[in-house]
């Protein structure tokens, strides 16, 4: 009797305790709305503002909805912080690089800084360039166009100005140039080819050379005039 106590005194000794669990780490506020918005971008961009539910997000941050809403107040509040960084990003990347002397140098910053953009931050341009339902209080893509094309504005009136033509055409001209390299952008994000460089280098060859043989006073030669 005594042995078959002791049998199972050392049984018991030699099996192997339960695994403990792991400690669940609580998130800060903070690192928690970041995690959000890592989560939104990447849906955002994958399958597009309609695609993706507030349930889909909540499930891959491991949290309720009720969460989610805490924090943005749904799915547009989420979105529309996400597009302002966003566009932030991609405006503070053209200004920054807008750095030489020589125009036709700045034209080769502000297309290397576009495609840079696309290359490093390829959700968050993805997103820019969906439509989207939700009114943005930063506005839309065509209105960041439009921010960059004015930072461009300045150079061209200058540079229109010392030509002897009309520096009051200056933004048109703007809008155009960053508009072309914006669009360009946009069939690059998808092929990739050729290299980066190369697009830049054939993006400035046409707006450069465009602008090197400008006329004072263009003329229309078709049959419409008006």
């Amino acid at each position: 009797m005594i042995d078959d106590v002791a049998t199972d005194s050392s049984s018991e000794k030699s099996r192997p305790s339960p695994p403990r669990r792991a400690r669940r780490v609580r998130m800060t506020g903070k690192e928690r709305r970041e995690q959000l918005l890592d989560i939104g971008r990447a849906l955002f961009a994958d399958k597009g503002f309609e695609g993706t539910s507030v349930e889909e997000i909540a499930a891959r941050a491991g949290v309720s909805k009720p969460v989610v809403y805490e924090h943005f107040g749904g799915k547009e509040g989420l979105y529309a912080v996400v597009v302002d960084r966003e566009m932030r990003q991609l405006l503070d990347m053209v200004t920054g690089a807008l750095t030489a002397g020589h125009p036709r140098e700045l034209l080769e910053q502000a297309a290397f800084a576009l495609l840079d953009y696309i290359e490093s931050y390829t959700d968050g341009f993805r997103i820019l360039v969906r439509d989207s339902p939700v009114a943005q209080s930063t506005g839309t893509f065509a209105s960041l166009i439009s921010d960059i094309a004015t930072q461009v504005e300045d150079i061209l009136g200058l540079e229109f100005k010392a030509r002897g033509f009309d520096p009051k055409l200056a933004p048109l001209y703007a809008q155009a140039l960053v508009g072309m390299v914006a669009l360009t952008g946009q069939w690059w994000l998808d092929v990739r080819k050729p290299k980066k460089a190369e697009v830049a280098a054939h993006l400035v060859n046409l707006c450069w050379h465009g602008l090197e043989n400008l006329e004072a006073k263009p003329r229309l030669i078709g049959h419409r005039k008006s």
